[in-house]
């Protein structure tokens, strides 16, 4: 006899079994208890009127695996429960998952209020890409205090980003302070969460309306597979007014694609809806099944990676604190750091798996020449990995940032951004230390 697994009562479950269990059952059909790798372009509808329902969204079964694939639909409901959303979207990349919810936020005319603390690609996404678009971006002062993203709020604002952890100066948001202010404007909360992930840190629950993620970091967690999530908090309420007028119209007004269809009358999910209907289907960015299914496989042990990776961290700062050749250690979970009181605030039981530090008197080939001593650490322009990591930012991945854009994002030539692994941390510090003894 085959034993049948249920998951729908996942819901009540740890993270720590939903990030196994959820969102897939072994199916009636093989019982496979692995999530398979549906690895089709199509699907056969039964009729042609269940393939008009298909495609006029009556039916949400799959229709091309441009919008849709099993494999995907697993995973995307996977993430959802652990983040605390109502559904989610996954795409061929974090970079893609961003964009796409900003276009499904934004329209030319509108305008956002960012955090100055970013991912080198976010800031030229925000810089470069989406003004050429019409959507203009203002850069708050100081990420900090709730009122400076208050006097960057204009008449045409629709929305805030920022990053939970930034990367790589490693500093917390104050998400409950900063949503409040969003709120106050009636404008939605996006969140990147790449870096705790929902295994340390649920956005959602503290008030954030939108949730992205590069899942290519922490979330696969071996280096091997790209892809990136949008994932809907449900609670937004798009029908939203400024001064007597719709602020989101992207969802307020008939869509011609969908015959007049209004994204905000399809209720908690709308912006998911709209992500996928609209964004996914327009763009291609979506991923590959087998990508997802590598991403499934990373999401096994999440909640046990993401324990590790904190301490090994934790370990590894206080160590770089300790050392005289280093100017500057930019994490967290230090008792010195500024945002050390909201990693407390946030009830945090980790800072992460990213920090970064300052070499003193160092130059560019100063930083260069203990990268390069260094063995056990990859020079990789990624995070997340169970391997440790290394890479100088001014050179690689904030490469494409000004003068101006370094500072915002706390970044010099003297600065080194670490992944740490999962590996047995005496072995990380001894690495560490052959850079060290590179410089004498």
């Amino acid at each position: 006899m085959t034993t049948k697994y249920d998951n729908s009562d996942a819901t009540n479950w740890s993270l720590e079994t939903r990030t196994i269990h959820a969102g897939f059952s072994p199916d009636g059909e093989t019982s496979a208890r692995n999530l398979p790798i549906y690895n089709t372009s199509s699907y056969v509808f039964d009729s042609a009127e269940h393939a008009a329902n298909r495609f006029n969204l009556s039916d949400a079964g799959p229709i091309y695996s441009r919008l849709t694939n099993p494999t995907v639909d697993a995973v995307e409901q996977r993430i959802a429960s652990l983040e605390g959303g109502v559904a989610a979207v996954l795409f061929a990349s974090g970079q893609g998952a961003e964009t796409a919810a900003i276009l499904t936020l934004a329209r030319a005319g509108d305008h956002i209020v960012v955090s100055p603390r970013l991912y080198g690609g976010t800031e030229t996404l925000f810089k470069v890409t989406l003004p050429r678009l019409g959507i203009d971006a203002t850069f708050v002062e100081n990420p900090d205090d709730p009122e400076s993203w208050q006097a960057a709020v204009q008449d045409n604002t629709v929305g805030f980003y920022a990053e939970s952890i930034a990367n790589p100066q490693v500093d917390v948001l104050d998400v409950p302070a900063i949503s409040e202010v969003a709120h106050r404007n009636n404008v939605p909360l996006i969140v990147d969460n790449t870096v705790p992930t929902a295994a340390l840190f649920r956005p959602l629950e503290h008030g954030a309306d939108i949730v992205v993620a590069s899942t290519t970091k922490y979330l696969t967690g071996n280096g091997s597979a790209l892809g990136g999530v949008i994932v809907d908090g449900g609670k937004f309420d798009w029908t939203s007014q400024r001064d007597g007028r719709d602020i989101f119209t992207n969802f307020t007004e008939p869509d011609e694609a969908y015959h007049g269809l209004k994204f905000a009358d399809l209720g908690a999910p709308a912006f998911a809806l709209r992500a996928r209907a609209g964004i996914l289907r327009d763009t291609g960015a979506a991923p590959a099944p087998f990508n997802a299914w590598v991403l499934a496989q990373g999401l096994d042990t999440l909640a046990l990676r993401i324990e590790r990776h904190n301490s090994n961290a934790q370990a590894v700062a206080e160590f770089l604190e300790a050392n005289d050749k280093v100017a500057k250690v930019n994490y967290a979970g230090l008792e010195s750091s500024p945002w050390n009181a909201t990693v407390k605030k946030l009830g945090l039981a980790g800072a992460g798996g990213v920090l970064s530090f300052d070499l003193a008197d160092a130059d560019t080939a100063k930083a260069w020449k203990f990268i390069d001593a260094l063995k056990l650490h990859s020079n990789v322009a990624n995070i997340g990995d169970v391997r440790s990591l290394v890479v100088h930012p001014a050179t690689t991945t904030h490469s494409q940032s000004d003068e101006a854009g370094l500072t915002r994002a706390g970044i010099s030539q003297a600065t080194i951004r670490l992944s740490v692994g999962i590996e047995n941390v005496d072995d990380i510090i001894a690495d560490l230390n052959a850079g060290f003894a590179a410089l004498d």
